[in-house]
């Protein structure tokens, strides 16, 4: 493969997207889970909660300044690397793009240092509402980044200026509420929940294995386990809506999710495959015939991914396994989710066991699924920025393949050292336990019997 600007500009903004993503995913749940934290505390005047909101809103502060800050830069790109797109469809994905600052950002900015800051300054029902705006706040940036984004996937609402091939809206209503924004709002909102969750039970299973178990411990590993089985049904549900919307305006995308070559009445669900583009044909294939009349409701033929210009379909390989590692990821929280509800209702959410060391490396699988889930709506979307009307190739900058690639470089280094030790710090703070209360039952540490620490300790708690 050949390094042009075009690749290294791609490359570029996805390795920025890809590291960007992860933050506004995990602070729009965890903004949520703050303001419910703070909300049963003050409606059961329970301690507990009030020791968890006060734990989870320092990482919630690093973790959305890190965001801002990721998010800035990506946006720098559009003038740096894609010029002809932003003066072809700026005038379309601008005035979405302003919208966010002048209701999110300005809304975040008010509450977020009252939210902070203001524990001891202001009054309990005052700081609840600003928790509450933050969280709304994160959600209505998400939606206008969604409704930009989702435009480019599912163009409507617009025309296009004969003498500069500029794209204008003729209706706003439709540029914003277009065919694809409602399902894939929901999706992401749903994928936000879901990755706090696991990250939230990650932490708690991990002091539970180091033994560190106290009151809001239980109570976190009990409120992420009920997440992720409440909302990953919800989400099920939400990624085929959001698939039959890719069916109806996409199908190039939906064959290449689905690997899908020959176009056929009843298409069958391919669990494993090889994609072989070159070929037009998979490799080692293992598929469940006959299922698509059960996926997508419709009478007309499936696609496959032949009935389209080669020049028109997506990168085969990419889609097709970000798609089954997205849904692979959800399946395991799903039952993560289930089986740590079972021990709550069992009494033994707190006894360290297999659950707990699977529980950890189940915090990563939220952004698994998020960064694969946007690998399959932005590579799907491949050859257009403007899905149907403006071409990748013709959206980039008049830059050189070497400025690009040096720019690329400095990124990856800068990211690598700042994001990494942003990454580490806020999870040792996530892992080290909250802080001993008196009203906690007392934890008693294992020791090996015989020894001079379980000796002085014995004798200590004999008196």
């Amino acid at each position: 493969m050949e390094f042009d600007a075009l690749i290294l500009s791609r490359l570029q903004f996805a390795f920025v997207v890809a590291f960007h993503i992860m933050f506004p995913a995990f602070t729009i749940g965890l903004a949520a889970f703050l303001a419910v934290a703070e909300g049963l505390w003050l409606f059961t005047k329970k301690e507990v909660f009030k020791r968890l909101y006060l734990h989870w809103v320092k990482i919630f502060a690093l973790a959305f300044g890190i965001g801002v800050v990721s998010g800035v830069v990506m946006s720098y790109q559009f003038g740096t690397n894609w010029a002809v797109f932003s003066d072809k469809a700026g005038s379309v994905i601008g005035p979405l793009l302003g919208y966010e600052v002048l209701t999110a950002f300005f809304l975040e900015a008010t509450f977020l240092g009252v939210m902070l800051f203001g524990w001891k300054r202001v009054g309990p029902t005052l700081h609840f509402v600003a928790t509450c705006a933050v969280a709304i706040g994160t959600s209505i940036s998400a939606f206008w980044i969604l409704s930009a984004n989702s435009w480019m996937q599912t163009p409507v609402g617009f025309d296009i200026d004969p003498e500069t091939g500029n794209f204008f809206a003729t209706d706003w209503w439709a540029v914003i509420f277009n065919p694809s924004f409602p399902s894939r709002y929901v999706h992401m909102m749903l994928a936000a929940f879901i990755t706090t969750a696991a990250v939230v039970l990650a932490a708690g299973a991990y002091q539970v294995i180091r033994g560190r178990v106290t009151e809001p411990t239980r109570w976190q590993i009990r409120m992420a386990s009920g997440t992720l089985l409440l909302l990953m049904p919800l989400q099920i549900w939400a990624g085929h809506w959001s698939g039959e919307v890719a069916h109806h305006y996409q199908p190039a995308k939906v064959a290449a999710m689905e690997g899908w070559w020959e176009t056929s009445d009843v298409q069958g669900t391919i669990l494993f495959a090889i994609p072989d583009a070159e070929n037009e044909r998979n490799i080692a294939e293992i598929m469940i015939p006959g299922t698509s009349p059960y996926l997508f409701n419709t009478d007309e033929p499936l696609q496959g991914l032949n009935a389209f210009p080669e020049d028109e379909r997506p990168p085969v390989f990419p889609v097709f396994w970000s798609f089954r590692i997205m849904v692979g990821a959800g399946m395991i929280m799903l039952f993560m989710g289930g089986w740590g509800v079972a021990l709550w209702a069992m009494k033994r959410i707190e006894k360290p066991g297999l659950f707990h060391w699977l529980a950890v490396p189940t915090g990563i699988l939220g952004f698994v699924a998020v960064i694969t889930g946007w690998i399959v709506a932005e590579v799907g979307r491949q050859p257009y920025t403007v899905y149907g009307f403006l071409r990748t190739e013709d959206s980039i900058s008049p830059v050189e393949p070497a400025a690009v690639a040096t720019s690329l470089i400095v990124f990856m280094v800068v990211y690598a050292i700042i994001f990494t030790a942003g990454v580490i710090y806020m999870a040792r703070i996530a892992t080290r336990g909250f802080d001993d209360d008196p009203t906690d039952p007392p934890v008693r540490e294992h020791r090996a019997p015989g020894s001079a620490l379980a000796s002085v300790t014995d004798k200590a708690e004999e008196a």
